[in-house]
């Protein structure tokens, strides 16, 4: 599908690829054709080994309200018996596109994040946030409970116990308090956001990318296995690591006292 839903731009020097979701007169809310856009688009830049770490953005005031409700209220009259396939055929795959691309990704939230919005969020592995910002889950107060993952990737940034209040409630957070709990990174003024996602995506992008993938892997599997499944895959990945150019470069650059090269090889 061609859509000017999602933008991508590419900083090739860099090798960091931005995905900007572009309904900024509906507030990023999501229609099937954003939805399609955002995800093949990631999945897109997932592959794409060119680049080496990518930042979700989003024009206009709102970074994501969730569902475009409007949409989704016509799917239902309709008495389509599968109201909800755009669960698997979307909402799944941009979330599994953006926790499980080897490389980094950076959410840059100017706005509102709230619903699926926050799902995509938190599916990244970084988050930078303008300062004013709202957060919530938003599900409940459709009599949802929570898609995108957010069930799994909310308890994982704040405990089981603060996500089963904040999913159930649905109380709006503030920028502020995503910080303290450990939800975005940091916390900048809205004027500096792109700036900054972009300055913490080229770092990144110059860094050891194979390791990143690998950090990835392990610390989503250390969320919900055992201590010797996870002792086993950091051996494995260690082995794996190993071999790259870019340990056995950067360990002779330390013991030259030089600064490191990474290629991603």
């Amino acid at each position: 599908m061609t859509s000017d839903a999602v933008v991508v731009t590419r900083d090739d020097q860099a090798a960091v690829a931005v995905v900007r979701m572009n309904r900024p007169d509906r507030r990023n809310a999501l229609t099937t054709e954003l939805k399609v856009a955002l995800r093949d688009a990631l999945e897109e830049v997932a592959t794409d080994d060119s680049v080496r770490a990518v930042v979700l953005a989003a024009a206009g005031p709102a970074f994501c309200v969730g569902q475009d409700l409007g949409e989704h209220a016509e799917t239902l009259r309709s008495g389509d018996p599968d109201a909800m396939r755009t669960v698997p055929e979307h909402y799944n795959r941009i979330t599994s596109a953006l926790a499980t691309m080897p490389k980094p990704a950076i959410a840059a939230i100017g706005g509102t994040c709230v619903g699926a919005g926050l799902g995509f969020a938190l599916a990244c592995d970084l988050r930078v946030a303008a300062a004013g910002v709202r957060f919530a889950t938003a599900f409940s107060g459709i009599g949802f409970g929570g898609d995108s993952g957010l069930s799994a990737t909310l308890a994982h940034a704040v405990g089981a116990s603060r996500a089963t209040d904040l999913l159930m409630l649905g109380d709006t957070f503030t920028a502020e308090s995503a910080r303290d709990w450990g939800v975005v990174r940091e916390v900048v003024p809205a004027e500096e956001l792109d700036d900054r996602a972009l300055a913490l995506a080229r770092k990144l992008a110059s860094g050891p990318t194979a390791a990143y993938a690998e950090i990835k892997v392990a610390v989503a599997l250390g969320t919900v296995s055992s201590l010797p499944s996870v002792l086993e895959h950091e051996g494995a990945a260690q082995s794996r690591l190993a071999k790259t150019q870019d340990h056995r470069n950067a360990v002779e650059a330390f013991l030259a006292k030089e600064k490191p090269t990474f290629t991603g090889h």
